[in-house]
């Protein structure tokens, strides 16, 4: 039976929808009608595409990976050649720079396993991986764990006392093992 109170405009979905119950009944709704309500009236906006006028879509990307650009233009980034062995991090370029026995090398930050931002054990002297514990030497030569590659590393030439690194080029020890063994500098 149709209560008096409420309009007296048709709907939609007659007299049964729930959707018109929770919003027509007088009084308090209960908080599970309200959410039900609400819910069913942003899935109806929803299917009508209230708001797609504008929206367009975003090319899928999955975070952590390092692709190279394609083009003429490569993105270089400056370092100081370290003056001894060690190794600097560049989070915001995703860049590890390691001297090591008289060579120096720039490597991707992320792990070749699962792209998890790799640490540097200064006590053991060796790359580690938090996430599933692969290690490496600090010329990124794989040495156990999970991972089943040495860490990648990345193009470098020496200009002075600069280390030049191309992050757009990633060398990748089973797919470019040539290029990979030259990626250094003499420190």
């Amino acid at each position: 039976m149709r209560d008096e109170r409420t309009s007296s405009a048709p709907d939609a979905c007659g007299d049964a929808c729930s959707l018109h119950d929770a919003l027509m009944t007088p009084g308090a709704i209960e908080r599970r009608a309200f959410f039900r309500a609400a819910g069913l009236a942003l899935a109806s906006l929803g299917l009508l595409g209230a708001g797609a006028g504008n929206a367009e879509a975003q090319p899928a990307r999955l975070y952590n990976e390092i692709v190279g650009r394609d083009g003429a233009i490569a993105e270089e980034k400056h370092y100081t050649v370290p003056a001894a062995d060690g190794v600097s991090i560049d989070r915001d370029n995703s860049v590890i720079v390691a001297r090591a026995a008289g060579k120096v090398y720039a490597f991707a930050l992320s792990c070749p396993h699962r792209n998890t931002a790799l640490r540097w054990n200064e006590g053991d002297h060796e790359f580690q991986c938090p996430k599933h514990h692969s290690r490496y030497t600090s010329d990124g030569t794989f040495i156990d764990g999970r991972a089943t590659r040495n860490m990648d590393r990345l193009a470098v030439r020496r200009a002075g006392t600069d280390l030049i690194v191309d992050i757009d080029k990633v060398y990748q020890q089973d797919e470019n093992p040539r290029e990979w063994a030259a990626a250094f500098v003499p420190a």
